[in-house]
């Protein structure tokens, strides 16, 4: 389902490469593959905050993530319809 591995590294390398942060919300369907790179960077000595991964449901997680105040960026995979609906409701928020 949608590469979960490549979708997760395709958004991870850049942003650690410019020195951020990352909070990572995984599709429901395939959160493992995230939470396993998680653990990862943990065991390959990444500080704590650096990578953090936030399984949940879309319209819980992912809005409260792409909503709160401390996040700089959004960067999203998935349908059309979704990403419509995402933006409509942060641009009246």
């Amino acid at each position: 389902w949608n590469f979960p591995l490549l979708m997760l590294i395709w958004k991870m390398a850049p942003a650690l490469c410019c020195g951020n942060t990352l909070v990572i919300k995984p599709a429901e369907q395939t959160p493992l593959t995230s939470l396993y790179m998680g653990s990862l960077t943990k065991e390959a000595g990444f500080p704590p905050g650096v990578v953090n991964i936030v399984p949940g449901y879309g319209p819980t997680a992912g809005a409260a993530i792409s909503h709160h105040p401390n996040i700089d960026k959004v960067a999203f995979t998935g349908s059309t319809e979704v990403i419509m609906a995402a933006i409509s409701d942060f641009y009246h928020d």
